[in-house]
């Protein structure tokens, strides 16, 4: 909704906003482009001259402002329609799709074709590293989009990304997600089909051919042109081999002839798949493969994707939105091969619809194996509890932030590295960490 925001602004609208707890980054974001937010949804903030109301999926029957809006017979649409037709109608767009890495994919297929002089128009769901916005409109035809499979509004269970009708899909992974509106996979899957089915014949789908989740959607029907994605095995579309163990350097193979090399700040098997979707993207709108490769060297991540907070000694504090098993696993995986040596400490907000519910206790455990210890933020109260998942490392729960410090120094030695991860605002406990990194350092020995 913020970059959505931005878009109206850009277009001429006069946009202010409303919503019950915004934070960092977005809260920045909109602050610095001149958007006013409004704290609550209190019927007063919905003046006579509004022209059009833009619901978001969060409020349902019963909110006040929403049943204000219903009473008062106010124009209102849902955001992904708003988007449609004022927007992406007139436009090419990459969506890009997936449980995981959608920020991070389509903020790099942006990067890509900004940094080839295309002037693309993106609106991406978190803070690109690479551009002061979240959202612009852009000059050239093309438009890239965060394309999310949860619901459009409270009036439109369909999925916001069928709203989008993409010249290129990208179908970067699927898994068991947002399970406070699916019951089952087996219903993420159909809302995916009906991706492709809008996707038209002269269009592109760029599908991983490494998830076999996807490839059962592909088998429902596919009308389009396909390209499949790999890391590491071959296939006559694209794949990349990594040249070193934490992906931060791979070779990037297009129709099975070497065709560029990826050297960067990233790191993570899941960044290079994330970074070859986003090539093959590119590609089809016209950005050859050497050159997308050589402006991924420039990439800077979103903000909270794998984000270096603070480093103190041989102490390091990163920030991952990760909050499903499959993210939190390779985000340790990721860290473990930047940092062999070092003791890992993930501090974890399960406060995702789908992880409060409990849905993922029980992989919860095998994903965070490879850490040396964790530390679990509770601020709210969950439907299961941290010591159900079976971790065979030692685990803490927290209900302060105070609580979380001491739990860190009580994991800390002379080399370990903190990853803060969720989709929550964290209540600002990464930044207030990371002001107390150096005296933590300070303080820390190695161990006998």
């Amino acid at each position: 909704m913020a970059g959505i925001a931005q878009v109206a602004q850009r277009l001429g609208h006069s946009v202010i906003g409303c919503d019950s707890n915004v934070y960092p980054p977005m809260s920045t974001v909109l602050d610095q482009a001149g958007i006013e937010v409004l704290q609550g949804y209190r019927p007063e903030h919905l003046d006579d001259e509004i022209d059009l109301v833009v619901i978001g999926n969060v409020l349902s029957r019963g909110n006040p402002l929403v049943e204000s809006v219903l009473d008062r017979d106010l124009p209102y649409t849902s955001g992904p329609q708003w988007l449609h037709d004022h927007v992406l109608r007139h436009r090419k767009v990459i969506a890009v799709a997936g449980t995981h890495g959608k920020t991070t994919a389509a903020s790099m297929a942006a990067w890509i074709l900004s940094a080839a002089e295309m002037d693309p128009g993106f609106l991406i769901g978190g803070q690109p590293g690479n551009f002061t916005r979240s959202a612009e409109i852009g000059s050239s035809d093309w438009f890239v989009i965060e394309a999310d499979e949860y619901d459009s509004a409270f009036f439109d269970k369909r999925s916001k990304f069928v709203h989008y009708r993409p010249t290129v899909a990208v179908l970067n992974n699927l898994e068991f997600d947002h399970g406070d509106i699916f019951d089952n996979l087996k219903q993420i899957k159909r809302q995916f089909h009906h991706l492709l089915r809008i996707v038209p014949a002269s269009g592109t789908v760029i599908a991983n051919g490494d998830d076999r989740n996807v490839r059962d959607v592909l088998g429902m029907g596919c009308w389009s042109r396909l390209e499949f994605t790999s890391l590491g095995k071959r296939n006559r579309h694209w794949h990349a081999v990594a040249l070193t163990a934490d992906h931060s350097a791979f070779d990037v193979y297009h129709r099975s002839r070497k065709a560029g090399t990826v050297s960067w700040e990233c790191i993570g098997a899941h960044n290079a798949g994330n970074a070859l979707a986003a090539i093959a993207a590119a590609h089809r709108a016209g950005v050859p493969v050497e050159q997308a490769c050589r402006h991924l060297g420039r990439y800077v991540p979103a903000r909270r994707r794998l984000e270096l907070v603070a480093c103190s000694g041989g102490i390091h504090l990163y920030e991952d939105f990760a909050h499903h098993p499959t993210a939190i696993r390779a985000t340790i995986e990721a860290v473990r091969t930047r940092h062999p040596g070092s003791r890992i400490v993930p501090v974890l907000d399960p406060g995702s619809n789908t992880m409060a519910r409990g849905m993922h206790r029980d992989t919860l455990g095998r994903s965070i194996r490879l850490a040396d210890g964790i530390i679990f933020y509770l601020p709210r109260e969950l439907d299961w509890k941290p010591e159900e998942i079976g971790a065979e490392i030692p685990l803490f729960s927290c209900r302060s932030r105070e609580d979380v410090l001491q739990a860190v120094k009580l994991n800390l030695t002379d080399n370990t590295v903190i990853i803060c991860m969720g989709n929550r605002s964290f209540d600002g406990i990464p930044a207030w960490l990371g002001e107390r990194l150096e005296e933590l350092a300070r303080k820390t020995v190695s161990p006998p």
